[in-house]
């Protein structure tokens, strides 16, 4: 895809948004259910089942996929879309490029052993390695472009609003 057939192709996209920004506003949703033979959670992707289970760190097996894994995954495949797609914009020339993401973890926090530790990610670095002749104004034009529109970075950079609720299914016995 060229430059200008993705301007073609978001361009009635980006017009319906300007006119009526309720149809940009858009709920995306995952359901998956817990396995009641062992620790993990069943993943509908839409594509496949994945299942998801502890890290060895914390006592699972490594034979199922672990969420932090999959968050860094989620991460380097928005950033690597929205890479390609800033570049296509752009007219950059891109013979090619890797994604990749790491994330430091202190399991002391996700067990419970040392209320210090935090739960979760630390820090996380994003790297890209480009094949360009660009450049390098515009390769710094184009990580920045893509560290503004890639969705999973800007949320995990700007925390949204969370919430957490339960419903109970069964109803609650009398005694």
């Amino acid at each position: 895809m060229n430059a200008d057939e993705l301007k073609s192709l978001q361009a009635p996209l980006k017009q319906g948004y300007r006119d009526d920004p309720g149809q940009a506003l858009i709920t995306l949703r995952a359901k998956g259910s817990i396995d009641q033979q062992s620790i993990s959670c069943k993943v509908e992707t839409g594509r496949a089942l994945a299942v998801a289970g502890l890290h060895p760190a914390t006592g699972g097996t490594g034979l199922e996929l672990c969420s932090g894994d999959m968050l860094l995954e989620a991460l380097i495949a928005c950033a690597g879309v929205t890479l390609k797609a800033v570049a296509t914009a752009l007219e950059f020339r891109l013979e090619g490029a890797a994604v990749e993401a790491e994330g430091d973890l202190d399991f002391r926090g996700t067990l419970g052993v040392a209320k210090d530790a935090p739960v979760g990610f630390r820090a996380i670095r994003l790297r890209f390695d480009l094949d360009t002749d660009e450049p390098q104004d515009r390769i710094d034009t184009l990580i920045k472009l893509t560290e503004r529109y890639c969705v999973v970075f800007q949320t995990i950079n700007s925390k949204p609003d969370l919430s957490v609720t339960a419903k109970n299914h069964r109803p609650t016995a009398k005694l």
